[in-house]
């Protein structure tokens, strides 16, 4: 009797207004394409509990230590609730934001020291020796100008959204090097071009890794 194929796992990143959205929407309906059943979701969130502590991360000021610890409480309940079931059921997943998020934000942006990161990371992800991390993640990077823009008209803004000009280079330069950490993991997609441009690349690399 044979297993069913475990599914894999795809993740979204970048600064807001790098178009995750926009790429989300060409990525599930190619993947419909393909015949490939999958399911979105996102971080923080992804779970009742996981949506409600969203609301506290997006908009209740708190330590960063408790904001860590609570990205990755829902992290885990995602986990054990929607990401792994579904991949054991042989589910593609595609989220938005993972890990290399928390990396960024959290670690990049406010200073949480990196080996309280990993400690969380091991905790949460590990799995044996191994982590729980997506196969592919697709790194939408734009210049932080680039991203005001394109933002400047958009509804009105979180409490990280709403953070300093030097954050969100701390965030960006903290997902290039994640990013240098993983690079057979995380394809750097530049996101400053015409969508038809990066939709093609897009294709290009679900071609390269037998996905039509």
């Amino acid at each position: 009797m044979s297993s069913t194929p475990r599914g894999r796992f795809i993740s979204l990143e970048g600064l807001d207004g790098a178009g995750k959205s926009t790429h989300l929407h060409w990525l599930t309906r190619h993947l419909t394409a393909q015949g490939i059943d999958h399911l979105v979701t996102r971080e923080p969130g992804g779970t009742p509990l996981g949506e409600k502590l969203r609301e506290l991360l997006l908009h209740d000021a708190m330590d960063l230590e408790t904001e860590a610890l609570l990205m990755f409480a829902a992290r885990r309940e995602h986990l054990v609730q929607v990401i792994e079931p579904a991949l054991a059921a042989g589910r593609w997943v595609v989220c938005d934001r993972f890990t290399d998020a928390t990396y960024a934000y959290q670690v990049g942006g406010r200073g949480l020291p990196v080996d309280k990161f990993r400690s969380l990371e091991q905790w949460v992800q590990g799995r044996g020796e191994t982590l729980i991390e997506p196969d592919l993640t697709l790194l939408f990077d734009v210049p932080l100008a680039v991203s005001r823009a394109r933002l400047a008209d958009a509804r009105s803004p979180d409490r990280f959204e709403r953070e300093a000009d030097a954050f969100f280079e701390r965030v960006r330069n903290a997902y290039h090097d994640r990013a240098a950490e993983a690079q057979g993991r995380i394809r750097i997609v530049d996101a400053s071009r015409d969508i038809e441009v990066i939709q093609h690349e897009l294709a290009a690399i679900f071609t390269e890794r037998g996905v039509g």
